[in-house]
């Protein structure tokens, strides 16, 4: 039950930050977001209809399709989490913050963006665009699900800039950029994770500074038969596996070369991580 209020109230919250960022700033100039939400306010720009009906009726597809990949508990989050929004979007008045163009863009975009990364934590999507991405790049195993969505979306600052102009178009590239850093912000925060693999032959030494200098945990693996600058190895060698921020991997990289100055170290992005010991012990 906890965890499903949890849910529920970022949702709500998310709903309410995208619903200030559409109807409080960019609605009244006629900017546009990326994504399926794009594509509903571009719509309501051409046609006159309502962005609340458009932006329900253009998820429903990509509803369906997260139904059918992530599972019933997804589809059903995401299908409230859109229609609250719809709703929001309907009945809620915000206030037409402010008249100046660079603010409503760059704040329209914080405020989606704020929403869109609130309900992704809370396990459901308020646009589809993504879920739709990631179907496309598994049946085209040459594109990722980034390129998809950057492809997607140059169609639609394209169309954009046909239609309501240049300037809105890229006063809405802006919007756009604002929103994806929020979202990755929302997603990762400031103490973004990254993985560091260290291979030495003072592993030990190495093990003991992250764990007992630095407060860190670490996994242990177990790698021979390789070739590298050490010349053939054939003996077992320990690897070591460690998490830490990046603010942290400056002053890490440090200790271990100073053990180690022929360490093979690998670094690579983390997107999320439960579990396990994340926060340093303490540093001695």
């Amino acid at each position: 039950m906890k965890t499903h209020f949890k849910n529920l109230l970022l949702i709500t919250l998310g709903i309410l930050s995208a619903g200030m960022g559409l109807k409080g700033f960019l609605l009244s100039s006629h900017f546009i977001d990326g994504g399926v939400t794009g594509i509903s306010m571009l719509l309501a720009d051409i046609t006159g209809l309502p962005i609340s009906i458009l932006i329900f009726i253009i998820n429903i597809p990509f509803i369906f399709i997260g139904y059918r990949k992530l599972g019933t508990a997804f589809a059903i989050r995401s299908a409230l989490a859109i229609a609250g929004l719809s709703l929001c979007l309907a009945f809620i008045t915000f206030p037409d913050v402010t008249p100046d163009r660079l603010l409503t863009a760059v704040f329209g975009g914080f405020f989606i963006g704020v929403g869109i990364g609130l309900a992704i934590r809370g396990g459901a999507v308020l646009d589809g665009t993504e879920i739709a991405a990631l179907l496309f790049s598994k049946r085209f195993q040459l594109l990722k699900v980034n390129d998809v969505i950057l492809l997607l979306n140059v169609v639609i600052f394209s169309a954009a800039a046909f239609f309501l102009g240049i300037e809105p178009a890229l006063y809405s590239i802006l919007t756009y950029l604002a929103a994806s850093q929020m979202i990755n912000f929302i997603l990762n925060g400031v103490d973004q994770y990254t993985g560091i693999t260290v291979v030495s032959i003072k592993s030990e030494e190495i093990r003991q500074v992250i764990t007992e200098k630095l407060g860190r945990g670490v996994t242990i693996y177990q790698g021979k038969n390789g070739y590298g600058k050490d010349g053939e190895i054939n003996d077992p060698r320990d690897i070591i596996f460690t998490v830490a921020t990046r603010l942290e991997i400056p002053a890490l990289k440090q200790h271990i070369l100073a053990i180690d100055p022929t360490a093979f170290i690998v670094q690579q992005s983390i997107d999320d991580t439960t579990g396990g010991l994340l926060k340093r012990k303490g540093i001695h």
